[in-house]
This record gives structure tokens, sequence and C-alpha cells, in this order.
């Protein structure tokens, strides 16, 4: 059997280091590359959000993730919600926190509905 070929998309590194691993290293880089994508695809923690992040629960909600309600600053160092003091932030609104090739991330959901 010929030797496979490597995906187009794997960098040349790649491609010309792992046919000279070993047996027992490839299985450790696949267990190691089974790992990773593993934690790339979980859900964000509740201990990894932000502080002033409280999760809810949205079962309309389309995608995945962790929805949150936040309250935020606008960014305008004029306005009152800069004090940080949560009594004067914006919101509170709906974020959705996930993860995308192992980084956190969130997006705006919109308003939290009947309070």
């Amino acid at each position: 059997m010929k030797q496979p070929s490597p995906p187009t998309s794997l960098p040349k590194y790649l491609a010309e280091g792992l046919p000279k691993q070993d047996t027992e290293t490839l299985h450790e880089i696949q267990n190691y590359v089974e790992a990773l994508m593993e934690y790339r695809d979980r859900s964000v923690d509740t201990d990894e959000l932000p502080e002033t992040a409280e999760p809810v629960e949205e079962s309309d909600s389309a995608g995945s993730g962790t929805v949150v309600k936040e309250k935020v600053t606008c960014g305008d160092d004029s306005c009152k919600c800069a004090s940080g003091n949560p009594t004067d932030m914006h919101g509170p609104y709906l974020y959705r926190y996930y993860r995308e090739n192992g980084t956190m991330k969130s997006e705006y959901v919109g308003k939290p509905g009947s309070e």
C-alpha cells in the first residue's frame, strides 16, 4: 500500500514532518489532535464568563454556546457607564458566549424578554 497523500490544506512543515514520526508518536499526536478538537468544540464554562455575566436559559435562541444577561459600557468616556458601577451601566442585554477555533467569542443576542 502506498503512503497516503496529505491534505492540501496541511501546512508544509506538518506534511513533511508527520511521515517521519514513529507509530507511537503518531498515536500521541492523534490523541492530542482529538483532545484539541474536543476543547475547541466544548461549551464555555460559567467560570470563564465575565464577572458581570449572568447565565440564562434561552431555549428559543438559535446557535450553540452559553447565553448570558449582562450589563455593559458603551465606550464613551463621558457617559455615566464609564464609572463601571453596575447601576450606571447599560442593559441588561443578552449575549451568547461560544468558542470559535478555540477562542472564546461573544455576540449580541438582544434585549431580555419579560423580566
